[in-house]
């Protein structure tokens, strides 16, 4: 992986942001305009809070992941971020350790991140930026957009935070499985029949069970173009520490002090292993179990060719 070297022996928190649903129609017709502000309310929440000494005191970074679907296909824009446990200190002198289950408080980083999108939101709005066509026409309308904000100040936004990541192998597993993931994979696809489509989701709902969905073809097709990208636009970007322009200083810095410099030309002889390519390439994980789709196989024994048959 291109951005291994860039991993602190630290553990990782995964994070993920969330919009309102509300906004889907929005955020179908401006899809660059919304995706990028999205990318923008979490990353500047997130540093800006990092940097407060009532909750770290330092300089972090994340790694974000844009996602737009949800399970059944529909349209679902949420990032899903990596962040290190810690940061660097504002002199640069010494790695500020995090406290153990993160450093941010979610209410905190849900209200500070609904603030600035819908900051940007209105910005975005009175630089005439936003289409507002089709289903969202009434939106052109200044009094009606007015209204359409306040709802959204209302309401309360969603940033999950799931258990943290062990430590670098980890997110190495997380990132090689789903940096490039699209809306669906083949595996999930149980048939093709009369011109209609199954496959299986899993409802978070139901104690996360995996159930089956049918659709129409034409159905299914227009559920999976909800979810290509603007031409150009990049889903995985990085921040803080971990952003390109950091990495030869703050970064470097991060591993000098704890202690964790790389050898690049050791590093660049390893290479990913068949299933990592297989999984980058198809979304299919041989390592995966196939019969409850959660456990993963481990190899036991490599069974060779016989050179005959046996008589």
């Amino acid at each position: 992986m291109a951005r291994k070297k860039d991993l602190l022996p630290v553990v990782y928190f995964h994070l993920v942001f969330t919009i309102p649903d509300l906004l889907n129609p929005l955020v179908l017709v401006n899809q660059k305009v919304l995706y990028d502000m999205l990318f923008r309310a979490a990353s500047e929440t997130l540093l800006q809070l990092g940097k407060d000494p009532r909750h770290l005191g330092g300089n972090t970074g994340m790694m974000a992941i844009l996602h737009t679907w949800s399970q059944t296909l529909m349209d679902h824009p949420h990032l899903h971020c990596l962040v290190p446990g810690g940061g660097l200190s504002e002199d640069g002198q010494q790695w500020v350790w995090s406290r153990e289950h993160f450093f941010i408080p979610v209410r905190v980083l849900s209200r500070l991140f609904r603030g600035k999108f819908l900051f940007y939101l209105k910005k975005a709005y009175e630089a005439g930026t936003l289409k507002c066509v089709g289903k969202i026409q009434a939106l052109a309308h200044e009094e009606q957009f007015k209204r359409f904000m306040d709802t959204l100040y209302k309401k309360d936004w969603v940033v999950y935070a799931k258990e943290p990541f062990g430590g670098p192998e980890h997110v190495l597993e997380y990132v090689g499985r789903y940096t490039h993931r699209v809306a669906i994979s083949n595996n999930r696809i149980v048939k093709l029949e009369d011109g209609q489509v199954t496959f299986q989701w899993r409802d978070y709902s139901d104690g996360d069970r995996v159930k089956l969905m049918t659709l129409d073809a034409g159905e299914f097709i227009r559920r999976f173009l909800l979810h290509i990208l603007p031409d150009g636009f990049f889903k995985i970007r990085y921040y803080g520490i971990l952003s390109s322009r950091n990495r030869q200083t703050k970064l470097k810095r991060c591993r000098e002090i704890l202690g964790s410099v790389i050898d690049l030309k050791d590093q660049a002889a390893q290479s990913a292993t068949w299933e990592d390519l297989l999984l980058r390439l198809t979304g299919i994980d041989p390592r995966i179990c196939p019969c409850c789709k959660k456990g993963r196989m481990v190899r036991k024994e490599v069974l060779q060719p016989v050179s005959q048959a046996p008589p």
